[in-house]
């Protein structure tokens, strides 16, 4: 029987680029840091990374970017003298694991070399209890007596795309712990290691060279005796809320976790995953291949979820390196956050948590990108501060070297209302309005600010329009009236007057501070005329199709085959002012199908398809977001075929690692967030039917031809639901814990949902 639990892998070696991706794969995280998914005696030439949530640096004029930490992981192993690794030529067997239920990374590696045979068996996590903590077990047998030699502790040579960003390393010890230590390059915020090991055999002496603090255990292995051992590693940065020095605070934690020993904190950090896939797993009855490859997206989302209380988000390479600088980009809250509103809403809160945080570098950006503009422009590339990380010139030309002027910084202003709605969302699905008066509803009302100041009024056409902007395509920059882009500031204003009524009404001393705070009183009846004014590009009356952008119709037709058969080096970028794509019809990625999906109630299924059907042909699916939002649009009007074959597209991007390294000469390997994001919102929203908004939730199933039975845990205002959906029927398990009875429409039958209840609907599936 297939385990669906778990990906495994033979695969050692085989090249600096199947490493990396593999590192991908088979990564751990706990949302405080990432930890590639390398072996033990790999170095930084292997890509080892530790990459940590929140802190970044910037070496000289290269891209600022987050900082990997020293490798408390490390450990060696020499037989008879000599050094042992999967990279050489002595590996008579290896298989490597990740396993979902706890994000648990184990090997197993068997080395031959003159008639002995030595087998290493480890595991590692990164402990969701305690999120600075890294546990390890490691392990060595021998089929006959053997000369060993295990060299463990923290490996200081690390791997930078644009470092070196720690400075002033230093290695020490302190009793029986190590430490390694620096200084950030850029704000000198320190970074520490500490390793703590429980070795109950051989001698141990110490060493520190090579940019290595280690312990050195020498033994005679008796034949087929198991030698095992347990380390703990705890990071800590300036970034810490610790009371002592956060020296202190790593000896502590690794001493701590040594003394707990490696079962006691697994244990804890067992029941806290167990706490996670009872809210967020979803199984699907019938199709194994997707069940695998969905549980391994939402293990991706689980790990990386920031901890809590850290106002974090998450990158569009998750922890999985310093790749894309490490920035939150518009993929958290258009394919990230959906996952957690609906089934962990206080990870979802953390991500809102954030652009509170960042607002005034939104603010800042407003002031400095030239639009004359006022409000919150969100950045493209958001780090910390959550000023622009994207630089003017982004893209090198893979032929010439020389660097491209791209226009995402300064044109792509659709970033603002994909932040406020996700801000207003996580109000109108969790009923919470706490956010709101923590900032939400500031972030709203500057970025409605923002777009007010940025559209232009056509006195002859009496509308408002946006004009010189990138939509989600990208390979087409400096158009008017993008009809994403439009819809979703459209959506900001009304957006920004609702949130006011409602503050208004509930809130009124608050709201008077607030407004008084932003003296913004008085432009709130210009954001209300505005709404309303502002031009949408909608279907043609004839063909039902709606123009992209403006002028887009007269684009020329091409194909994507007839662009790849012109392209002179397999990574050249297809837009930007030369690229192949610019003069044709041929887009990166959804946008116009983008904005259906988002906007699911305003366009009929006939639209939908219509416009599914042109644009679709016309998409090189250049980005990893595109796929899932032509398979949600493609379920939504019948064409489940299509959209069972993106789903798994999107699903198992990391999973068959055949995503792009390189655009130009820029190196953009890492995980997908985004499409995992993307994987969970095709099965629940997309085959699962779900649409919930203020008032209720509705589910309209539509599962595909393999999937007999699709179970899922939906979080909505408070409440916790169990759905279980088949061919023929939608039950509904309301928690016990649940506070108030709730009307989900099944199928277009208002159903009564009362607290520790079950309700079974039969229906009929629409073909």
């Amino acid at each position: 029987m297939k385990d669906l639990w778990s990906i495994s892998t033979a695969e050692h070696t085989d090249g600096k680029e199947t490493i990396m991706r593999r590192g991908n794969v088979y990564q751990i995280a706990n949302g405080y840091m990432g930890y590639r998914g390398t072996l033990d005696e790999f170095s930084s030439e292997q890509l080892v990374g530790i990459t940590l949530a929140g802190i970044f640096d910037r070496v000289g004029s290269a891209w600022r970017e987050p900082v990997n930490a020293p490798n408390g992981g490390f450990t060696s192993v020499s037989l008879g003298g000599v050094e042992l690794s999967a990279l050489g030529d002595k590996v008579a067997r290896h298989c490597q694991t990740l396993r979902f239920a706890n994000a648990l990374f184990q090997r197993e590696t068997a080395f031959a070399s003159r008639g002995t045979t030595l087998t290493i068996r480890s595991a590692r996590f990164l402990s969701a209890e305690t999120p600075n903590l890294g546990v390890i077990r490691f392990g060595i047998t021998c089929n006959r007596a053997a000369t060993v030699t295990i060299r463990t502790g923290i490996d200081g040579n690390i791997w930078d795309l644009n470092g070196p960003h720690l400075l002033q390393l230093s290695a020490q010890r302190r009793d029986s712990v190590l430490l390694v230590q620096g200084l950030t390059n850029e704000s000198s915020k320190r970074v520490v290691v500490a390793e703590a090991a429980d070795i109950g055999f051989g001698e141990a002496t110490y060493e520190s060279k090579g940019g290595r603090n280690l312990r050195v255990v020498k033994l005679r292995a008796e034949a087929g005796k198991v030698y095992t051992f347990h380390k703990y590693f705890a990071v800590f940065t300036d970034n810490d809320a610790v009371k002592r020095p956060i020296v202190e605070a790593a000896i502590e934690a690794a001493q701590r976790a040594r003394s707990l020993g490696y079962d006691g904190c697994l244990a804890s950090h067992n029941a806290r995953w167990r706490e996670k896939w009872d809210r967020c797993d979803v199984t699907i009855e019938g199709d194994d291949d997707a069940q695998l490859a969905l549980r391994y997206s939402i293990l991706q989302l689980l790990m990386v979820a920031p901890v809590k209380g850290s106002a974090n988000s998450i990158p569009a390479r998750a922890l999985s390196g310093q790749v894309y600088k490490g920035a939150i980009f518009w993929d958290t809250e258009m394919f990230m956050f959906p996952f957690f509103i609906h089934t962990y809403p206080e990870k979802a809160v953390e991500l809102m948590r954030y652009r509170i945080k960042t607002l005034n570098g939104a603010r800042r950006k407003a002031k400095t990108e030239g639009l004359g503009s006022r409000g919150a422009f969100y950045a493209w590339e958001s780090q910390e501060t959550g000023d622009d990380a994207c630089t003017y010139f982004n893209i090198g030309d893979p032929l010439t070297g020389r660097a491209l002027r791209t226009y995402f910084r300064d044109k792509q202003v659709h970033i603002s209302g994909d932040v406020a709605i996700a801000m207003w969302d996580y109000f109108r699905l969790t009923g919470d309005d706490s956010l709101l008066l923590g900032g939400g509803a500031e972030v709203i009302l500057e970025c409605a600010r923002f777009y007010y100041s940025t559209a232009y009024y056509k006195n002859e056409k009496r509308r408002y329009e946006i004009l010189d902007v990138i939509g989600p395509d990208e390979y087409h920059e400096r158009v008017n009236n993008n009809a994403f882009t439009n819809m979703v500031a459209k959506e900001t204003l009304t957006i920004a007057i609702a949130t006011v009524n409602y503050l208004r009404r509930r809130h009124p001393k608050e709201l008077r501070t607030l407004l008084r705070k932003l003296r913004i009183e008085r432009e709130l009846p210009a954001f209300q005329y505005a709404a309303l004014r502002l031009f949408v590009p909608g279907p043609d009356p004839k063909t039902g199709i709606i123009e992209q952008f403006d002028g887009y119709l007269g684009l020329r037709e091409s194909t994507i085959e007839e662009l790849k058969a012109r392209m002179v080096h397999p990574n050249e970028y297809l837009g930007a002012g030369q690229g192949l794509a610019v003069p044709t019809k041929i887009i990166k990625q959804a946008d116009v199908v983008m904005m259906l999906n988002l906007f699911k109630t305003r366009f009929s299924s006939r639209i939908k398809r219509v416009n599914w059907e042109y644009y679709e042909p016309r998409t090189e699916h250049g980005s990893s977001l595109s796929a899932c939002a032509y398979a949600m649009v493609a379920a939504e009007f019948g064409n489940l075929d299509f959209a069972y074959k993106y789903f798994l597209k999107t699903a198992k991007i990391d999973l068959e690692a055949k995503y792009k390294v390189y655009v130009g000469s820029v190196f953009i390997g890492g995980s997908h967030p985004a499409a995992n994001g993307g994987a969970w919102m095709t099965a629940v929203l997309g085959f699962g039917g779900v649409q919930a908004d203020e008032k209720r939730v509705a589910i309209n199933p539509r599962l595909c031809r393999k999937w007999k039975r699709l179970n899922f845990h939906l979080a909505y205002k408070g409440d916790d639901f169990r759905m279980n959906i088949t061919k023929t029927s939608v039950t509904v398990a309301s928690s016990r814990t649940n506070t108030r009875t709730h009307t989900i429409l099944v199928a277009g039958r208002p159903v009564k949902c009362k607290p520790d209840n079950l309700a079974t609907i039969k229906y009929r599936q629409a073909r």
